[in-house]
């Protein structure tokens, strides 16, 4: 029992010293002189910016240290030729700032017994919207000298808009008013008509036009614009047009494809034609028309060296339910323009073509002694090309030319109607002749026409007062059908200087028009075509100028016709002779 225990206790003494050994012997051989990196996460405070006190100092390299500038000046005595001299500092003359006013009345009187009445009301308010109305009368009450019918006129126009600017588009209203009185005075030389027939002749006649326009501007929006326009025209013999057109244009973004490209445009509009006359010129049947007409113009626009491209096409689709005749047209379009010498010489050159409606309205204002009896049809320009240069010479000239070539199928051409009297009487066929049945008025004949153009015209600045030019037309005329290119001039030319200083101004124009050939007919109705009748060219000066004698008060004066002239626009139809019109201006601010 003894001997177990002390051999135990032997064991366990041996067992603790010799591990007591190994642990002093492990940790000898472990623990060894090493860097020790202590990675922790540093979390800067706004106070410890002010502990920052040292500035970081930059060592630049041998090579990039700065080389010491080694320099020697020979000095040479040079003769100084400048003599300062005593002055006032030389400005620049702009001259005295205008001040524009929103409002104006004008009233004036003039020989031929010329009443002129013109107003124009704007205001606008802080709320971004506006509003104006304008009104202008002009009538002449005299008669032209040889004229032994009424030939006195009268024009009186007003027009109202209001304007409303909103977060995402502007839109406006438009009323738009017209009367104007005019009279068929010119019947025809070769028809000698008694006193007793002329005195029962009533040439009066009447057109009244009402123009109701709405427009949309849309501010950053694939939709530029939308317009809506609805008119209506009559007249004193029963006549009535109603014309209606809607119009818009849309951005469509290419930029999806990412290629770079603009995007492109598209122009549509609808329009609604329809109208009526009481009879026509042969009998007493109602004429009516009435046209459909939708129009497509996608268009796009790019530069490429140098050249301006403008690539279109115009779809147009028409309807005439009066002849049941439905027509689709399709019209490529292609503009384009280089410049050849930087800022002074441009080339440019394109092919178009197009569909025109023509109205009664449109007809009377280009020759207001149609008769109500017309047929209306549409005028197809199939093609027109054309080629011309504009630059400028100097700071001081520029110029423009260009040559056309087009061809149109039914171009209306104004022809004069023959006389339904031969000069004793007043009726035809048992019936009273109307103001427009005694060879005084004038029909429309459509043709095709082919026209080869010739236009130029330059401007030259004399000095910042004095503004001179001079334009010019050459047509020559190829006819289908027609005899001849009835009432269309080959050679038109105007001559402008303009004038303006503090206090005066004043504007001078001079017209040439060449001959032209009307119908001469062998009798009264129904007759056939004698021959034709040429109207002699006329050159008409015009001079119209002022005296301001403030701000707000100023004085006008206009010359027509200087040379006092015995022309005629429109075969029979004489012109006024010498003309004064003179009155004062007021512009006034609310």
């Amino acid at each position: 029992m003894k001997k177990g225990f002390t051999l135990f206790l032997s064991l366990f003494v041996f067992s603790a010293i010799f591990a007591q050994e190994k642990k002093k012997e492990q940790a000898k051989d472990t623990v060894k002189t090493e860097v020790v990196n202590v990675i922790t996460k540093y979390n800067p405070k706004i106070a410890d910016a002010k502990k920052i006190k040292k500035n970081p100092t930059i060592k630049l390299l041998k090579k990039s240290e700065k080389k010491k500038l080694e320099y020697t000046i020979f000095s040479a005595p040079v003769a100084s030729t400048f003599t300062p001299k005593s002055g006032v500092v030389k400005g620049i003359d702009v001259g005295v700032k205008e001040r524009i006013y929103k409002n104006y009345l004008a009233a004036g009187f003039g020989n031929y017994t010329t009443p002129y009445i013109e107003a124009f009301i704007h205001h606008s308010t802080r709320f971004e919207n506006e509003f104006g109305l304008s009104a202008k009368y002009l009538s002449s009450q005299d008669n032209v000298s040889r004229s032994v019918l009424n030939s006195n006129f009268s024009n009186f126009n007003t027009s109202f808009f209001y304007k409303q600017e909103d977060r995402y588009f502007h839109w406006k209203a438009t009323l738009n008013t017209e009367r104007n009185r005019y009279n068929w005075y010119g019947l025809p030389s070769e028809t000698p008509y008694t006193e007793s027939t002329i005195s029962l002749i009533n040439p009066q006649q009447t057109y009244n036009y009402l123009n109701l326009i709405g427009e949309f501007n849309f501010i950053d929006s694939y939709i530029d614009y939308g317009k809506i326009s609805a008119a209506y025209f009559t007249d004193d013999y029963g006549s009535k047009e109603i014309l209606a057109n809607f119009n818009a244009k849309l951005d469509f973004p290419l930029s999806f494809l990412h290629l770079g490209l603009d995007d492109i445009s598209v122009k549509a509009s609808v329009e609604f034609l329809k109208g009526e006359f009481n009879n026509s010129y042969t009998d007493k049947n109602k004429v009516t028309y009435s046209t459909v007409t939708a129009k497509l113009h996608p268009e796009y626009k790019l530069s490429y060296k140098g050249f301006s491209l403008n690539t279109g096409l115009k779809i147009i689709a028409s309807l005439d339910s009066e002849n049941d005749i439905t027509n689709l047209f399709l019209f490529p379009e292609i503009k384009i323009q280089r410049e050849i010498i930087k800022d002074y010489l441009n080339a440019y050159g394109g092919l178009t073509g197009g569909l025109k409606t023509n109205t009664y309205k449109n007809f009377t204002e280009e020759n207001p002694y149609v008769s109500p009896t017309l047929f209306i049809t549409q005028t197809a320009e199939t093609s027109n090309f054309y080629l011309g240069f504009n630059g400028k010479v100097n700071n001081n000239i520029s110029f423009n030319i260009v040559g056309i070539l087009k061809t149109e199928e039914d171009k209306p051409l104004f022809f004069r109607n023959n006389s339904k009297s031969d000069g004793t009487s007043n009726f035809s066929n048992g019936l009273s002749l109307l103001g427009y049945e005694y060879g005084n008025s004038f029909d429309i004949f459509y043709d095709d026409v082919k026209t080869t153009t010739i236009f130029g015209e330059i401007a030259y600045d004399f000095s910042k007062k004095i503004t001179l030019g001079t334009n010019f037309q050459y047509d020559m005329y190829t006819v289908t059908n027609a005899i001849t290119k009835w009432n269309l001039p080959d050679m038109q030319a105007t001559i402008f200087g303009k004038y303006k200083s503090d206090k005066w101004y004043a504007t001078s124009n001079i017209f040439y028009v060449s001959d032209r050939e009307s119908v001469i007919y062998n009798d009264a109705y129904p007759s056939s075509i004698k021959g034709t009748k040429w109207l002699a060219n006329f050159v008409d000066i015009n001079l119209n100028g002022g005296y301001h004698f403030n701000d707000k008060f100023s004085a006008f004066l206009k010359l027509n016709n200087i040379l006092n002239s015995n022309y005629q626009r429109f075969a029979n139809f004489d012109t006024q002779g010498f003309q004064v019109l003179g009155g004062i201006t007021y512009k006034f601010d609310f």
